[in-house]
């Protein structure tokens, strides 16, 4: 299970390295900027998991993280113009690291020895706290407080992935699951554009605000 954790661990971190470095591109960042968003964007939430489980950062033990966005970077910056037109294909790098980092905060949180309730709370911070940082960095209004469902997926297979302990379905079994159900939760919420209802003040607030 160590080895299938880190392999997960790396391919999200790729996955969302590329992710956060494009956003930072179309913000016109230079390379620095560019790697330091796709680095918080892809350690981020797994930092504040390993803190909060009280356990020495993932990244800081092993600098393959570090490389891995260095390559992401390399990537986007020698192949510029392809990565300009792929714009489905970034969202698809996006919501791929969003569920094996789900799957990473989970069965991390659990290998610890805490209960399920902690691993999906863990599994949701893990896959969403990156985007988080990452909006912070460039200067947008997180995505996960405005419009697309993106944390709710991370809870979802959270679920999905305790019903199926509770089925008595091995490890990876349940992982396979919980991942299926984040991804096929986020693709389906955006081409039928589901997303939460927002929260709106009275109109007696609202006429007061304008006035």
């Amino acid at each position: 299970m160590n080895t299938l954790q880190a392999v997960i661990e790396v391919i999200g971190t790729i996955a969302f390295a590329i992710s956060g470095i494009r956003w930072a591109a179309y913000k016109r960042f230079d390379w620095f900027g560019g790697y330091v968003v796709g680095l918080a964007t892809a350690i981020g939430g797994g930092t504040i998991r390993d803190v909060m489980l009280g356990v020495t950062p993932f990244w800081m033990t092993d600098p393959l993280y570090m490389f891995c966005t260095a390559a992401a970077l390399i990537v986007a910056v020698v192949f510029r113009r392809a990565v300009a037109g792929l714009a489905n294909t970034w969202f698809m790098f996006d919501t791929l690291g969003l569920a094996l980092f789900t799957v990473a905060g989970l069965q991390k949180t659990l290998y610890a020895g805490h209960p399920y309730w902690v691993a999906i709370l863990m599994g949701c911070i893990t896959g969403a706290a990156g985007g988080v940082i990452r909006d912070v960095l460039i200067n947008e209004i997180p995505l996960i407080f405005r419009k697309e469902i993106y944390a709710t997926a991370c809870i979802l297979g959270g679920v999905a992935y305790y019903v199926c302990h509770l089925c008595g379905a091995a490890p990876g079994i349940s992982a396979a699951v919980c991942f299926a159900v984040v991804v096929t939760v986020r693709l389906a919420a955006v081409k039928l554009h589901i997303s939460l209802p927002h929260l709106r003040e009275s109109e007696e607030n609202q006429e007061q605000e304008q006035k």
